[in-house]
């Protein structure tokens, strides 16, 4: 007989940059809470840095890491993440979401980019765990709510469903914002918290509207979007009220926040 499984959550994190691993204090935050989980029998991702449509599944076998990032040290250059590829993953992630007038495409040399990686080596840094990552064929957060909840029933096969991004995003902001944590970061985080602890699904999906200072916390949405296919991927098995933040904060003038839903 095969041992029952256990329904793993889904999560949202905001992942830095590089730059997260001489961090004193987040690379220990994103440990404690792999360390928290149940053991993933594989990890599907999707990452703020990969804009593709049709939906793409990135590599199934072990290929280098894509460095999406400029003008850093050489050393963030050396990282190296060589997690087992997962064609079985990848095999069923075609069959959810393959529809006709959607059709799924294969990249099989996309590795894995820093959205992926870099948090990935501080929760999982022995490389262990069969990654594949996906593209994010849209920005509609109600395309990616329905592509989260469609992608649910992997959960109680044993795959980690992360949704990669930033909770606030504009660097171009912080370049005048004269150090600490500008107020319209603040206001989004604060907002965003809320929003998620009493469940207004609504005010989420429609957050340039719906929320203070949107359109400067997210000039261009693709940070925000991945939350939408963890949120869907809960609501598919009605855990969107079990949602707790388990990272919060400010790096550089981001938030940080993090989420987890069920488990």
């Amino acid at each position: 007989m095969t041992a029952a499984v256990e329904r793993m959550p889904a999560l949202y994190l905001s992942h830095g940059a590089p730059p997260l691993a001489d961090d004193p204090v987040w690379p220990g935050e994103l440990a404690a809470w792999s360390a928290s989980l149940p053991r993933p029998r594989a990890i599907l991702v999707v990452s703020a840095h990969w804009e593709e449509a049709p939906l793409a599944l990135g590599a199934t076998r072990t290929v280098p890491l894509v460095y999406d990032f400029w003008g850093f040290p050489e050393h963030y250059y050396q990282v190296r993440y060589e997690a087992p590829g997962t064609p079985e993953l990848a095999e069923s992630v075609r069959k959810l979401l393959s529809a006709p007038g959607t059709p799924v495409q294969d990249v099989p040399d996309r590795g894995l980019d820093h959205g992926a990686y870099v948090p990935l080596v501080e929760m999982f840094p022995d490389a262990d765990v069969p990654v594949l990552q996906i593209s994010l064929p849209t920005l509609d957060p109600r395309r990616l709510f329905g592509i989260g909840r469609r992608l649910a029933p992997l959960r109680d096969e044993g795959v980690l469903i992360i949704g990669s991004g930033f909770f606030t995003h504009n660097l171009a902001a912080l370049r005048h914002a004269g150090g600490g944590v500008p107020g319209w970061s603040a206001e989004f985080d604060a907002w965003g918290h809320r929003a998620l602890d009493e469940g207004d699904v609504d005010g989420l999906l429609d957050f340039l509207h719906k929320s203070p200072a949107g359109r400067l916390a997210h000039p261009r949405t693709e940070h925000f979007a991945p939350l939408f296919v963890a949120m869907g991927a809960a609501d598919a098995t009605g855990e969107l009220d079990a949602q707790r933040s388990v990272i919060d904060g400010f790096w550089m003038g981001l938030a940080k926040r993090s989420v987890q839903f069920g488990g």
